[in-house]
């Protein structure tokens, strides 16, 4: 069985990452398990050094200060391919992704697909406990992604993926300079336009329970000027006013 890797990236989740690890090392499929740690102030890194000093499946990786999602994951996935891993998950250290789904989105990409993306929209909207705004901009973002660039993908937004090796490197990971949900997008983008194959595999996602979501107008913006960029970046030749979601 190739070897399959979890990255959690973590910012202030002390009360979650323990009963996280505990639901992914108990997994019907085998997983590891990379913490990326960006310097905690609430001790989020001390609790993940000990569980990795308990846990020979758990490594951890400390970053200096908080410098966003995007970069946490993109030092979680080079670290992943120095290590020979074949399978490689992100995923929220918050709940907001059911430990339960990782085996099936491995699954998809053991069957072939480059992509497995844990979708909250293919097929109808399966999201519980968000605020009607939340939802709204959340959506709207999907169907401004369409619009813009022409991406087929539901939930391009969404960071719940599990990534085939020869995916990651076709990603040119140096190149990505996306760091909030535009990073998700990006990535998606990437992959799109050079054919790989991306499925969405139906989820449920729930709001966090415990702590505060990172979400930021910062992050908003960003996506919003991202999706632009990428339209021109790589030469669309299609008029975005032409483009509606299926």
């Amino acid at each position: 069985m190739n070897k399959a890797l979890v990255v959690v990236p973590t910012y202030n989740e002390r009360v979650n990452l323990p009963r996280l690890v505990d639901r992914l090392l108990n997994l019907s499929r085998p997983v590891d398990v990379l913490v990326v740690d960006d310097n905690s102030p609430d001790g989020t890194g001390k609790i993940a050094d000990e569980l990795a000093a308990k846990h020979p499946q758990i490594r951890v990786l400390h970053r200096e200060k908080k410098a966003g999602l995007g970069r946490a994951y993109i030092a979680g996935f080079n670290w992943a391919l120095k290590e020979g891993y074949e399978y490689v998950v992100e995923m929220d250290a918050d709940f907001s992704h059911n430990p339960d789904d990782v085996p099936r989105l491995l699954e998809a990409v053991e069957q072939g697909a480059d992509c497995a993306l844990g979708s909250r929209y293919v097929g109808g909207i399966r999201i519980i406990n968000w605020p009607l705004p939340r939802l709204m901009l959340s959506k709207c973002a999907a169907i401004y992604v369409l619009y813009i660039t022409g991406m087929t993908i539901a939930d391009p937004t969404g960071g719940f993926k599990c990534f085939s090796r020869r995916a990651l490197l076709a990603e040119k990971l140096e190149q990505i300079e996306s760091n909030g949900y535009s990073f998700q997008i990006e990535m998606n983008h990437r992959l799109w336009r050079q054919g790989y194959k991306v499925v969405e595999v139906p989820i449920i996602f729930t709001e966090r329970a415990e702590g505060h979501s990172k979400m930021s107008k910062h992050i908003v913006y960003e996506a919003l000027f991202m999706v632009w960029k990428l339209w021109f970046q790589h030469g669309l030749k299609r008029s975005p006013s032409k483009l509606a979601p299926a």
